[in-house]
């Protein structure tokens, strides 16, 4: 009678793959983690208004802090993805946060925008590994048809929560040197987070959640060692590459950086009342990302091959409609632009269930950290920073309405029509790295 380890057919392997030990605690683990990502990503969009009047700057300025801190995600992203594949990706999203939350109680004492812009740039780039690093762990806690719920239950509770902290970091705005309180307070979320991964995390290690590897043991899954040629090959595959050109005109996510500007200088809101629109924006997200989650798992089952496809593409469809009656008329209530905001962050929301699960089912499993890096950190940072230093210079002259019809809605129609092209490569790519695995397993079993 044979073992496990050596039956030749998957079914245990799938019935492991769907109970990786510790799950659901490593994802509410990694939801603190990202929520200091994401909040860090629109704290200082939050609190400008009131840094802007204590340092005499200007939205360029804002331009500025926000690209720079993501222009350094660009080197810094990929580096901690190597450093995770070699000290352990729990020990990097240790450092990360330690280092980040450091930083981001220097951000606090900052005398000068010159100052603010060095820390704020430091703690970005401490924190951005925790992004690609938690994404791959999850791809490894949970097998491919469950990766849509999860990123969605991810994402989803990540935002809602961070939504809430944002307008509660804005209420220190009303204090001498309020928005230094609120700088301080994210360092501490930092560190927080960063004790609650060395308490909490367990890695399932890479492969755990594949049907075709899930039962073999450690020293029997065979897992090329990951080179600097390994990580170029990644461009080689088409959705791959379609995707990473899809995050460049990913102009939606602007809105985290000037929504509260715009709702401040172009409609004559106060700070702290603009930033209430941030609360429906988190609950929609929320209600993208948990319900899209089960909306990909019912289209994975009735259009298998390019559900997750039509799904993502609509997304992008549904945010520009939105934006454009969000941005391009004036309404005089901000429970008006609460609903609104609440509906775009509901179509931005829709994303993760979809695109995280994407890369990783046309990745093999070793390079799904340095893949997510060069989704998250790379093209995604290239693309904000991109979008951060034009708008913040053409605002300056054409306002910001006019910056987000050609980056909200004009180049989020441009997004879905590039999406189309995934519909005839993906399925093929997502069939190849199902052979390579199976490959691995045969190996696997007759070397056993």
């Amino acid at each position: 009678m044979t073992t496990p380890t050596t039956q030749p057919g998957t079914a245990e392997g799938t019935a492991q793959a769907r109970r990786v030990p510790h799950r659901w605690r490593n994802l509410a683990t990694l939801t603190g983690v990202t929520v200091v990502d994401n909040t860090e990503a629109g704290l200082s969009a939050t609190l400008f208004p009131t840094i802007a009047a204590a340092l005499k700057l200007q939205s360029s300025h804002l331009g500025l802090l926000a690209a720079l801190g993501k222009l350094v995600a660009v080197p810094t992203g990929p580096a901690w993805a190597w450093l995770a594949g070699r000290i352990g990706r729990r020990n990097t999203l240790i450092i990360t946060t330690l280092t980040g939350g450091a930083f981001g109680i220097a951000a606090g004492f900052s005398q000068n925008f010159i100052q603010l812009l060095i820390f704020n740039s430091l703690m970005s780039a401490a924190i951005i590994g925790g992004s690609p690093i938690a994404n791959s762990i999850i791809a490894d806690s949970f097998d491919d048809s469950q990766r849509g719920r999860a990123a969605g239950y991810f994402y989803g509770s990540m935002s809602l929560i961070s939504s809430f902290i944002a307008p509660l970091i804005a209420l220190f705005t009303g204090l001498s040197d309020g928005w230094r309180y609120g700088m301080w307070t994210i360092g501490a979320i930092c560190i927080a987070g960063g004790l609650a991964v060395a308490l909490l995390l367990r890695d399932p290690g890479i492969g755990a959640s594949e049907r075709q590897l899930a039962d073999l043991s450690g020293r029997d899954r065979i897992t090329p060692k990951v080179s600097a040629r390994a990580v170029m090959s990644l461009f080689r595959i088409r959705s791959f590459s379609i995707m990473m050109v899809s995050r460049l005109l990913s102009g939606h996510l602007l809105i985290t950086i000037f929504g509260i500007q715009f709702l401040v200088t172009e409609r004559g809101f106060t700070n702290a009342v603009a930033a209430v629109v941030l609360v429906p924006f988190g609950l929609g997200y929320f209600t993208g990302t948990v319900g899209g989650g089960w909306l990909v798992a019912l289209l994975d089952r009735v259009l298998p091959s390019n559900g997750r496809v039509a799904y993502l593409q609509g997304a992008q469809i549904l945010f520009a409609a939105v934006a454009f009656f969000a941005t391009q008329f004036h309404y005089d209530s901000i429970a008006i632009y609460g609903v609104f905001w609440a509906l775009m962050g509901f179509a931005q929301g829709a994303n993760p269930p979809a695109n995280r699960p994407i890369v990783a089912a046309v990745v093999p499993p070793e390079l799904r950290s340095q893949a997510f890096a060069i989704f998250i950190t790379v093209f995604e940072t290239l693309g904000w920073a991109a979008f951060s230093l034009g708008a913040g210079t053409l605002a300056a002259t054409i306002g910001i309405q006019a910056v987000f019809l050609w980056t909200l809605v004009i180049l989020m129609l441009i997004n879905a029509a590039v999406l189309t092209s995934l519909y005839f490569c993906y399925p093929r790519d997502v069939a190849r790295v199902r052979d390579t695995l199976e490959q691995r397993r045969q190996e696997a079993l007759q070397d056993g």
